[in-house]
């Protein structure tokens, strides 16, 4: 393996699933600003749209997560053919 080509820099990073607020802990370097306290303790934020927890491949409950909004545009703009 080459020496040097990976970061040094891992701390513990709590990810939090938007769509369900299920928050877990792991090591990660990824940059952020946010932090969230868990169990009395302060980490860094990283903020989800979809996880493990709310995946429907993980789930087995077929769940549609539309933040955009798309669904009801589409409805809007066609509600005038529905009879």
């Amino acid at each position: 393996m080459k020496k040097g080509i990976h970061p040094e820099n891992y701390r513990m990073v709590a990810f939090k699933d938007m769509s369900n607020n299920d928050v877990f802990l792991t090591r990660s370097t990824a940059p952020t600003k946010e932090t969230l306290e868990v169990d009395g303790v302060e980490y860094p934020l990283i903020k989800l749209e979809i996880s493990r927890t709310s995946h429907p491949f993980y789930t087995g409950k077929s769940k549609l997560v539309d933040t955009a909004g798309r669904i009801d545009k589409f409805k809007t703009k066609y509600a005038k053919f529905k009879k």
